[in-house]
């Protein structure tokens, strides 16, 4: 697990065979005072890490064995600073966005080299995530209140087009979205926004037609999914889907609310990608937590 912060470092942990995360590498991203680091992510078989920075760069690490990493590349070309990366299902793609409101997509070139494939330009605001699907369309969020899904023409044509825009009708958000994330089979997918509103949409037939969720297929007919939030209140709110209470479309009760499960506000909530009982959040109070979930069905409850 990666984890960053303002303290310009990113931090590796492993969890040993006693359950407990031990940090195993800190690497310094920024030298700048006034710098901090503000997002990573790895490459497929994490073999790599990248690193958005607020002094407009982005570091690419190496994984050389036995818990070492090597600096090997530093991406320029933002105006601004990097706010979100994102590597692509293959691991030959990385994505990065910032506050200049463009999206970068970087090709990794043997030799550790990487270079510019292509420079996205759409948003009217800063572009706060990027974020690639199993298809290789890539999803920005932005303050503008749309999600953009971004699609090359051909393949290896460089030409990138927006093939649709979540945020043009009264059904969508109608403030800055904050955050994007991918059920496990890529089927769903769910956006918070600075309204204090959560969205799930769906594309049922990958297409990347995206649409509100209303109801599930009945394809679809298997445990309903659950979903993590957290925000200012400094709680973790856990949801389920609730099939017996359709009223106008599909509805969603809360099943239970982790109070004061960090000390200020959450900044981030992930699911573990393996173990579905597992949720890692992050907060202003300089702390990474990994929660398990207990027991949910008919109810539940989420212990450190």
């Amino acid at each position: 697990m990666a984890s960053w912060s303002d303290d310009k470092t990113v931090r590796i942990w492993e969890e040993n065979l006693s359950g407990l995360f031990v940090c195993k590498e800190i690497l310094q991203a920024v030298l700048e005072a006034s710098s901090t680091v503000r997002s990573c992510a790895w490459s497929l078989e994490y073999n790599l890490l990248a690193a958005g920075c607020s002094d407009a760069t982005t570091v690419i690490w190496k994984n050389v064995g036995d818990h070492a990493y090597e600096r090997i590349y530093t991406l320029k070309g933002h105006e601004n600073e990097v706010r979100s990366v994102s590597w692509d299902m293959v691991g030959l793609l990385l994505a990065t966005c910032g506050g200049d409101k463009s999206i970068w997509i970087w090709e990794a070139l043997p030799g550790n080299e990487f270079d510019c494939a292509s420079v996205l330009q759409g948003n009217t605001e800063d572009v706060k995530i990027v974020q690639w699907d199993d298809n290789n369309a890539l999803f920005s969020i932005s303050s503008d209140n749309t999600i953009k899904v971004w699609k090359e023409t051909s393949y290896n044509s460089g030409d990138w087009r927006c093939i649709k825009t979540l945020g043009e009708s009264d059904r969508e958000h109608t403030s800055a979205v904050l955050s994007l994330s991918f059920s496990k089979d890529r089927r769903r997918m769910v956006s918070c926004s600075d309204g204090l509103t959560i969205k799930i949409y769906c594309d049922r037939d990958y297409t990347e037609l995206w649409e509100l969720l209303r109801w599930v297929p009945e394809e679809e007919d298997q445990d309903p999914e659950i979903y993590a939030s957290a925000g200012a209140d400094d709680a973790i709110h856990i949801f389920i889907e609730d099939k017996d209470n359709e009223v106008d479309g599909l509805s969603f009760k809360q099943l239970l609310k982790k109070e004061k499960a960090h000390e200020t506000n959450i900044n981030s909530v992930k699911w573990h990608s393996g173990d579905k009982r597992r949720l890692a959040s992050a907060s202003d109070d300089g702390t990474v937590k990994i929660w398990e979930f207990v027991c949910p069905w008919p109810a539940g409850r989420i212990d450190p």
